[in-house]
């Protein structure tokens, strides 16, 4: 098999900027199976007393994840808070015209904050806003109810629905791509910056250090990217801390070269929301510094047609069930890689979503639960990523994509742990070839190579399933050699590669 070379050089004098641990962050929106019958499923024998899926929570736990945005996602912009509150028995069901179901709303605000508890300490509520069909009102009676202890109607009316703690919900999004034309109440970017900064303005009378995202653009390729942004900002600008970024990638037309180099797209745009930010925190003299929310990414092959019959106002239709594969595994890890490379600039991000619904979970009603191909890059990630990013600069030989030009062979990047080892994360977008990686290691001490995990297969569609949920799992390898301050290590073809280094 032939054998390319790829460089870099490591210097903890050269760095990008600390993790924020909410960049392992998911999402739970009100859309398929995700929360009724992949979270949620009362009866199932896995179920505890809340109804909540057990077998499903030590998925979530060891997936690593950090922030939960919820309740959606389109879900959220037809969606009245109050119908999720109180005694299951008593709430309405309501046509979702997001995604044509019906939803019982038997899962709620309440039913969100346990899953988050039981989950532990470091899962942190995100919330979205419905700022399409509603506004300013609703949302602080919404955090009142939330967030206040105690002495007002909506505090006590959540006292009286059974929790008497408050859900310390303190990251808000302000409404959900409502650039978008298939939103309910879409909105100019106009109409939305002046009636986020309204609604910024009332939440922050209630409570100053709330943490709020402003909606970005929906993907790079909108009509109105950059100047939604822009305009937006212009209003929002010192009333927000974070303006939001969606992005999902498919292969489409046999185009994997184009596909496996996804992360140049994520790339350029974070660098450009970044730029777009900065400018007009210049244009109005602005000290502050506006960072980064990609609540939404994932792959999702959305030009697939759905193999499951689904009829008009279903409850919990399967939809968006998509199965990953290797090689998806892999252009995940390279956009997990892409985040922490701007991890100076990108404080929160979402994996849409968390269970069956384009998810690294996957759950069968009244059986089993698995684990996808790609929930392995990111619980990997959410391990070892923690710290201080380091600044890589990749020498390596480049390949030929319809989409994109020419990009490097390899992708990596590299984190600095808290214990002064290094974890390298690294993929190797070549099909049909391994790399050879030479990583020069300056002022670092590190005298051993920890595992070299590979998540790669001769099989790039090989996929886990519920008949076979162990086909693809990550796997130790030998042969990597670290002396004389130089780390020398074989990537395979198609792979995603952890080194950990002591």
């Amino acid at each position: 098999m032939s054998r390319d070379t790829a460089r870099f050089a490591l210097d903890p004098d050269f760095s990008v900027g600390r993790v924020d641990p909410r960049l392992f962050g998911s999402f739970v929106e009100h859309l398929g199976r995700c929360v009724y019958t992949g979270i949620f499923e009362p009866g199932h024998p896995a179920a505890d007393a809340d109804g909540l899926r057990v077998d499903v929570l030590e998925l979530v736990r060891e997936l690593g994840v950090t922030a939960v945005r919820y309740p959606g996602g389109n879900f959220v912009s037809g969606h009245r808070w109050e119908d999720g509150v109180g005694p299951a028995e008593d709430r309405p069901r309501r046509l979702d015209p997001a995604w044509r179901s019906t939803e019982t709303n038997r899962f709620g605000l309440a039913e969100f904050a346990a899953f988050l508890k039981k989950l532990g300490p470091h899962a942190e509520p995100m919330m979205a806003l419905n700022l399409g069909t509603r506004g300013v009102t609703e949302a602080v009676e919404l955090l009142e109810y939330a967030n206040h202890p105690a002495g007002t109607a909506l505090s006590e009316r959540r006292i009286a629905h059974g929790s008497e703690d408050p859900f310390g919900v303190r990251l808000w999004c302000l409404g959900n791509e409502m650039d978008g034309p298939w939103q309910t109440g879409h909105k100019t970017a106009a109409e939305y910056g002046r009636l986020a900064a309204e609604t910024a303005r009332a939440m922050r009378q209630i409570d100053p250090g709330l943490e709020l995202v402003a909606c970005g653009s929906s993907h790079r390729t909108m009509p109105t990217f950059a100047a939604w942004e822009a305009t937006v900002l212009a209003e929002t600008y010192e009333l927000v801390d974070h303006v939001s970024l969606h992005a999902y990638y498919e292969e489409t037309d046999g185009d994997r070269d184009s596909f496996l180099a996804s992360a140049v797209d994520m790339e350029s745009f974070i660098e450009q929301v970044v730029v777009t930010c900065d400018h007009v925190g210049a244009r109005l003299k602005s000290e502050k510094r506006i960072t980064l929310s990609f609540d939404e990414w994932n792959v999702w092959y959305q030009r697939r047609p759905n193999p499951h019959p689904v009829e008009d106002w279903q409850e919990a239709p399967r939809l968006l069930e998509d199965v990953y594969t290797v090689t998806d595994a892999v252009v995940v890890g390279s956009l997990l890689i892409a985040l922490l490379r701007h991890a100076d600039r990108v404080a929160v991000a979402c994996l849409a979503q968390l269970v069956n619904v384009i998810a690294p979970i996957m759950t069968e009603p009244g059986g089993p639960a698995w684990r996808q191909t790609t929930f392995f890059p990111f619980a990997q990630a959410s391990r070892h990523g923690r710290g201080t990013v380091l600044d890589v600069r990749v020498d390596a030989p480049t390949y030929a994509t319809r989409r994109y030009g020419d990009v490097p062979l390899l992708h990596a990047t590299a984190v600095r742990n808290e214990d002064g080892g290094v974890t390298v994360f690294a993929v190797n977008r070549a099909q049909d070839r391994e790399l050879l990686l030479k990583v020069a290691l300056r002022g670092l001490e590190l005298t051993r190579i920890v595992e070299h995990s590979v998540l790669a297969d001769p099989d790039p569609e090989a996929c886990n399933t519920a008949a076979d949920p162990g086909r693809v799992v990550p796997r130790l390898v030998d042969g990597g050699a670290l002396g004389d301050g130089v780390l020398e290590v074989v990537l395979e073809p198609l792979s995603w590669n952890v080194i950990r280094l002591a």
